[in-house]
């Protein structure tokens, strides 16, 4: 079996954790999740402890038990503590401001863009440059801030546009004459 997979999940205090067939829900103070299991993968709550194993019989389920395990401790970490990543404009007059479920960005275009969060994911703009995107579902999160990234990505010659927070561009030499 997967290495990955034999790892178990400890639980934290306030998640619980819902069995239904195939689909495993997990619930704590952050919001609550779900995800369908593969048939040949099985899940077992023992304790605080969640253990990710493969059915008798199945052998082409090993593959699946690690990603498996990754995606269930992903969701037990989301649901307590929660997922942020962080965003940064850069380049004169680009802005940013959260307004209840939508983000309005200024970006240099001829007109603003307007983007429309999605549920379980929300953004804050403590300065006009920096934006913040929180969640419980981590691939929710980084989806978000790929698309936002995606409406203007850091060009080589300036660096202007929005990159991850710590993130470093390599600039190219302008031409020469």
């Amino acid at each position: 079996m997967s290495r990955v997979a034999k790892a178990p999940i400890s639980l934290p205090a306030g998640v619980q954790v819902t069995f239904a067939g195939q689909k495993v829900s997990i619930k704590g103070p952050k919001g609550s999740l779900a995800l369908n299991v593969h048939a040949d993968v099985e899940v077992k709550q023992d304790g605080q402890v969640l253990k990710v194993g493969v059915r008798e019989g199945s052998e082409g389920a090993m593959k699946f038990a690690g990603t498996i395990r990754a995606v269930l401790n992903n969701m037990v970490t989301g649901v307590a503590k929660g997922y942020e990543k962080q965003l940064e404009l850069v380049g004169v007059g680009y802005k940013a401001a959260a307004q209840g479920k939508k983000l309005n960005l200024s970006l240099g275009f001829s007109h603003p863009v307007d983007f429309p969060m999605p549920d379980g994911v929300t953004a804050e703009t403590p300065e006009p440059t920096k934006i913040i995107i929180k969640g419980a579902d981590k691939h929710m999160v980084g989806q978000v801030a790929a698309k936002i990234r995606g409406f203007r990505p850091p060009e080589p010659y300036k660096g202007k546009g929005v990159r991850h927070v710590g993130e470093r561009v390599v600039l190219k030499e302008g031409k020469k004459k």
